[in-house]
């Protein structure tokens, strides 16, 4: 899980930095899912030790959750953006791969987590 954790944060940061690339850098926004990123990619780092594991993947849980959430609001208008009419087509393009990336993630980590309360209750 901690090698997901950081493949997750490096695929994020390089989305976040691609994208503000891209659009010119005219805004720091597109920057978000490298914003997402690197606390991940800290928390991966932190689970890579005994002691850390638990506490930095429950922290990367948590980061994923809030970001899937802040990303969800450009993902309804996905329709706008195949149809040609979003204003920010990028933008809702870029939070719709981070909204995918991340609610992967949650899902991933929390079969992980499940799987591992049911293991060390029994």
């Amino acid at each position: 899980m901690v090698r997901f954790t950081a493949a997750v944060g490096i695929v994020l940061i390089v989305l976040g930095v691609g994208a503000y690339a891209l659009s010119g850098a005219a805004s720091v926004t597109a920057l978000i899912p490298a914003f997402v990123g690197l606390p991940m990619l800290g928390c991966a780092a932190l689970a890579r030790s005994a002691a850390g594991r638990k506490p930095g993947l429950l922290v990367a849980l948590g980061i994923a959750v809030l970001g899937a959430l802040g990303s969800a609001m450009n993902v309804l208008k996905i329709g706008d953006a195949i149809a040609g009419t979003a204003e920010r087509p990028a933008a809702v393009w870029v939070s719709t791969v981070m909204f995918v990336l991340l609610v992967g993630y949650v899902v991933v980590a929390g079969r992980d987590q499940l799987k591992s309360r049911s293991t060390s209750a029994g």
